[in-house]
Parts: structure tokens; sequence; C-alpha cells
């Protein structure tokens, strides 16, 4: 019996290569941050042959990137849990079709080395940069929360990472709770040191989100779960080729090889299918902003969360020829 996930694979194949499809060849427009998703397909030789169009836009943090979802001016990309709800609260037409799973160290609370603060409890009455609505927003409140202190307790400076590396490194901000690769550079280039990291505060969870719109259109939606599939399997790639990959990733978002290395080592990244836990850790999140006044009313955001997509284990990830 032919397992469904090869039904499945070959259904998308087949439609991807029908005669309707070949007449008007798909062009998938796809966010990305840092050059990460890119980096990994064109390192494990993913992007060749592909019977779709992929035009890439690069975005420096979550917020523009959730921003360029909720115009339509891209059809898909990669966003972690924090900004997939703002942009959802905003009234995006969007939908998450998969999740990258990952150790969320990297998501953490930097001061300058020299810093005299030891503890998230210290940050009281301090300054801290980050992008509003961004992964490294939610991780300040949920570090604050774990020391007994709120929003109250200090001051936010809502800046891009360019703009808030720079306000560290003055000065003019005490704390910036930013995310990987932002977090090894500092830590390698002895601008930043970890005072807060994610574990325990943050899920470590990223989203592949497509648009309702592209969703919605067959030839698309094909395209969109061969590019999961591609993705995937340049993740699995990239675990067995770190070097390879790290030198690819460090020339697309000009860091230095050591940096691009370390944070992909240490996030453990994998991609899933989306379940019920994935689920119940978003309205987490949810819950959590909207009890600090960030979101206006309860968010459910179990429609928030496409079905039908696949992602097949590991061992049957491998490229056949």
């Amino acid at each position: 019996m032919i397992p469904f996930t090869r039904i499945l694979a070959l259904g998308a194949a087949l439609l991807l290569a029908s005669p309707g499809f070949a007449a008007e060849r798909v062009e998938l427009r796809v966010g990305d941050q840092k050059g990460n998703m890119r980096a990994q397909l064109e390192a494990a030789d993913e992007l060749r042959d592909l019977p779709y169009d992929i035009r890439w836009a690069e975005f420096p943090a979550a917020a523009p990137l959730a921003e360029a979802l909720n115009a339509g001016a891209i059809d898909a990309g990669i966003i972690g849990d924090a900004p997939l709800l703002f942009a959802l609260a905003s009234g995006a037409q969007v939908k998450a079709i998969a999740v990258d799973k990952s150790d969320p160290y990297g998501i953490a609370v930097l001061v300058q080395p020299a810093s005299p603060l030891r503890s998230a409890a210290e940050l009281k009455g301090k300054r801290i940069a980050t992008g509003r609505g961004s992964i490294g927003h939610f991780v300040a409140l949920k570090a604050l929360a774990s020391a007994g202190l709120s929003e109250k307790d200090v001051e936010f400076r809502f800046l891009g990472p360019v703009d808030a590396k720079v306000a560290l490194a003055n000065g003019s901000v005490d704390a910036w709770s930013t995310w990987e690769p932002y977090t090894a550079l500092a830590e390698l280039s002895g601008q930043g040191r970890v005072l807060v990291n994610g574990r325990g505060l943050s899920s470590g969870n990223s989203f592949l989100a497509a648009t309702d719109k592209a969703l919605a259109d067959p030839a698309r939606r094909a395209a969109l779960q061969d590019y999961l599939s591609r993705l995937a399997r340049a993740e699995d790639w990239a675990k067995r080729n770190i070097d390879s990959y790290s030198k690819n990733l460090a020339q697309i978002i000009g860091f230095p090889v050591e940096a691009a290395r370390l944070q992909y080592e240490r996030r453990q990244a994998r991609w899933q299918a989306l379940d019920s836990t994935t689920i119940a850790e978003q309205q987490a999140t949810a819950d959590f902003y909207q009890a600090h006044g960030l979101i206006a009313e309860r968010l459910d955001v179990a429609p928030t969360f496409a079905s039908g997509f696949v992602l097949p284990g590991s061992a049957q990830l491998t490229k056949t020829p």
C-alpha cells in the first residue's frame, strides 16, 4: 500500500505539472528573516528544478514581514508566535501551516558585558529596547513577570534590531530583548551578555504562515506544500552539514560564520506538522498578551491554523533521484 504522505506528494506534483499550471507558472512570494530559510534551501540544493518560481523578500524582523503578509505583498513567510498573534489581532487574513520548534535560549534579554545587572529583578526602573509585538517583546514581559514585575516597572523603547543594538552599545538603553542571530552575534562580538534567556519563557515556536488568498488558490497551495517539504528536508540536511550551511547563511545575512553557526547549533530547530499542543501553546501566548493589555480582546487562535499540510518523518524527507 502506498503511504498517504506519498500519495499527497504525488498529487501535489501532478497538480504542479498539470497543463493549467504549466500554462501560467506560479510565482510564490516568500518573506524571509535574515536569510534563514533561503540559506538552508540553497545550501541543501533544494531550490533545483522548482515547478514554480520563488520571489524572495528579505526582512530584518518579524514585524515588517507580518505587515507585508497583511498587505498581501507576500504569500508566505516564517514568523514567530508573538508577531503572528499581533498580525491576527490586527485582522490579517493569515494562517499558520506548519511549526518550526526550537530551543528558545537565544530569544534573550541582553545587557552590556560590563553591566552590573545580573537578574530579571534588577531590570526594575531600566530601559529595554525591543520591537513592539516581537518575540523579544514577549520574552521581556515574561522575564519581568518571572521576577514579579510588569511593563509598568520598566521603560520600553520600541526599536528595530539595528537601532536597538546601537542603543545598547551607546548606553541609551540598559537592555535589549532580541532573538537569533542577533543574540549570537552580540555574544561573540563582545557587545552583549545574556541576562535572561528564553528557556521556560518562550515556546520556541516559529511558523510558516500563508495568506488566506494564497491558501485558497489550488496551485499556490500545492506550491506551498512542496515548498514546506523542501524546507523540512533542507533543515534536516543543515543539521548533518552544519559547516556548509553556516557558510552559506553567513554570506546571505552578512554575519560572521561563527555567529551563524552558533545560533543554528543551539536552536536545534525541527519542522513539525501542527498539533493540539502547538495550538495550546499559541493560545497561552495570546492570553498572556491579552492579560497585559497588548491585545484588546481574547483571541481564539484555533481558526488561525490551516489543516491539510503534511510533514513526513525525516527518514522520508530524503530527496529521490
